[in-house]
């Protein structure tokens, strides 16, 4: 559709695009880190878009923020999201200029939606070399019900291909998401549920002790969101929810333990008045409520921090259609943090020029808002609201089967959190200071036409970011941004094998780390990042499948960073550790079978 709106910029991807993406791992995250204006941060797992960091990402399930959105985990192990992508029909990712609907979140949204109303009863079962699990849907006439269990343990994996960790209690996790529909006569109701838990303890090696580190994390996870989408009259619609989350996480790090609580619930009002084809207004009104309770037990000293936060948010912002060549959406969002206790308003608007049939050239301007997250707000909560400024020019050529998008952006950071560090763990003079900025280039190419049964992707992304934020002395590229980013994904459909084969290839640059041992901060680089993996699905029959993929199939040696002494030896040199990954390849098998009704559906658009 030809609107100034999100989806004319954004990338959206299919459960299909998730799991068929050999370097994803059948995770949403990993899949969309193969899209422009995303960098490479192999050993975190998060997404890091246009040089802001992982905090500045909001994920929402149908319209609703989702307080926790990954696995724990620890020192140079990716995490992954919480959720299986089976039971969403659409992941939509806004890499910036979005609408005044979504708030707390400088850099990107991420918006995925569950499905609707099933087409038909159906049990999909799957044995896999890391666990296993099973999910059943179940359709009535006005209803349906879905339900999807897994349980993941590491330890048979781990026996047969070591890592790097010293692995006492290998990641063992399990859950299960529930997602009830009923259709109204004018609109439609649904309840989603997750539950997660998830468990490891291992030993990791320091350069400054002639010990092993211990970590031990016990993680809990609930939650939950109810919505309704309907019509109140013909040109009068209405969108309201509400989503709870309970987080329990019980980490013990060599000899020092900390237990968080972590409750959040959003509600969520949203009218919408259509007045023809050419014209719609969206007014809405939503309330964010946080409390942590942390406890912290370090060498027998106690300390306790509780923090009760909310937010109350208003939006308005209109769609107008002025011509068959131009529109525009324009819209303000005003939010009164209750730490702040006053209101701050951010005004956004996108402007859209149909140059040709297949072409549209669209350009944004927006102001975003995020209040620090509660690491440093558990301490000092006068801090401000942190505030980005995003600029942004785009170009976009589609067709049926084709898609060029070609992107130039700049961002403004302003009130970032600062603060400075005695040691590790010990957190001073925090301020909301900082500053910095972001400009690039982002390019995206999607093609399933030129070759047939053959589908791929490519895209690349520039960044040129420098920012004064944390413990920075100087304005500096973060770590976390790699200044170039190439990924190529593939997939190719053989008829005579019954196979589906995917390649995915992703490139960046080096990233930026201190050497303690030269003047200046941030001044070297690693090595550039190289990934090849593989995927095979092979139908053994209608409804059975054999799944294997191989991660990093070429086995580059990738380096994360390196890790310093914090004292010099006896020549004055800072000693270092190279910190590799925790496997160079993975390697995975399952078996996926699929029983339905009309005895034709597989889980290949979910492999």
């Amino acid at each position: 559709a030809f609107e100034a709106g999100d989806n004319s910029k954004v990338s959206v991807l299919k459960p299909l695009d998730v799991v068929t993406t050999a370097s994803a791992l059948g995770d949403a995250i990993g899949a969309l880190q193969t899209l422009p204006g995303t960098s490479t941060v192999a050993e975190d797992g998060r997404l890091f878009v246009r040089g802001g960091d992982a905090n500045e990402t909001q994920t929402f399930i149908d319209g609703m923020r989702v307080f926790s959105p990954y696995t724990p985990t620890t020192n140079n192990i990716p995490t992954r999201g919480r959720f299986s992508p089976f039971l969403f029909d659409g992941i939509t990712f806004s890499t910036g200029g979005y609408s005044a609907e979504y708030g707390q979140a400088l850099s990107s949204i991420l918006l995925m939606n569950t499905i609707d109303m099933p087409e038909q009863n159906k049990t999909d079962i799957s044995i896999m070399s890391v666990g296993g699990g099973v999910g059943h849907t179940e359709k009535w006439n006005k209803s349906a019900f879905s339900i999807n269990t897994s349980y993941l343990n590491l330890s048979p994996y781990l026996s047969l291909f070591p890592d790097r960790n010293n692995w006492i209690k290998p990641f063992q996790a399990y859950g299960g998401e529930t997602v009830f529909r009923h259709q109204f006569k004018k609109g439609l109701l649904k309840w989603y549920n997750a539950y997660n838990a998830t468990n490891f303890e291992l030993e990791q090696d320091h350069i400054d002790t002639d010990y092993m580190i211990k970590y031990d994390t016990d993680n809990r996870n609930l939650f939950s969101t109810l919505n309704y989408d309907g019509k109140l009259n013909h040109n009068l619609s209405i969108e309201t929810g509400i989503s709870v989350s309970h987080t329990k996480n019980d980490v013990d790090v060599a000899d020092s333990k900390i237990n968080t609580v972590d409750d959040g619930a959003h509600l969520k009002l949203k009218l919408t008045y259509k007045l023809d084809n050419h014209f719609k207004i969206n007014l809405g009104s939503e309330y964010f409520l946080t409390n942590l309770d942390e406890n912290h037990l370090h060498d027998n000293t106690k300390a306790s921090y509780n923090l009760e936060n909310s937010i109350l948010a208003n939006f308005i912002e209109t769609n107008w259609l002025i011509s068959k060549q131009f529109a525009v959406k324009a819209g303000i969002r005003a939010s009164n943090p209750k730490t702040e206790n006053t209101w701050s308003y951010a005004p956004r608007i996108s402007l859209a020029f149909k140059a040709t049939k297949k072409s549209q050239l669209s350009l944004a301007y927006g102001d975003f808002y995020q209040q620090p997250s509660s690491t440093f707000l558990k301490y000092d909560t006068t801090l401000k609201s942190s505030k980005a400024k995003h600029y942004i020019l785009n170009y976009q050529f589609k067709t049926a089967h084709r898609i060029l998008r070609a992107e130039a952006y700049y961002k403004s950071y302003d009130q970032l959190t600062t603060y400075s560090m005695t040691n590790w763990n010990d957190i001073n003079n925090i301020a909301d200071n900082g500053n910095g900025y972001a400009k690039g280039i982002d390019l995206f190419w999607r093609d399933n036409k030129t070759f047939k049964n053959f589908e791929y992707w490519l895209s690349y992304s520039f960044l040129d970011t420098e920012r004064k934020y944390a413990n920075y002395p100087e304005m500096s590229q973060p770590p976390f941004a790699n200044k170039h980013n190439l990924s190529l994904v593939t997939k190719w459909f053989i008829t005579d094998w019954q196979s589906q084969i995917g390649f995915s290839y992703n490139f960046a640059s080096g990233r930026t780390y201190t050497n303690p041992n030269k003047v200046g901060f941030l001044q070297e680089q690693t090595k550039a990042y190289n990934n090849l993996s593989f995927n095979w699905a092979y139908l053994i029959s209608q409804q059975k499948i054999l799944y294997a993929s191989v991660n990093n199939v070429l086995g580059f040696n990738n380096i994360n960073g390196y890790q310093y002494s914090q004292t010099p030896n006896e020549t004055g040199v800072f000693e270092r550790k190279t910190l590799l990954p925790a496997a160079d390849q993975f390697f995975f098998i399952g078996f996926f079978w699929t029983i339905s009704e009309n005895g034709k559906d597989n889980q290949l658009n979910n492999l």
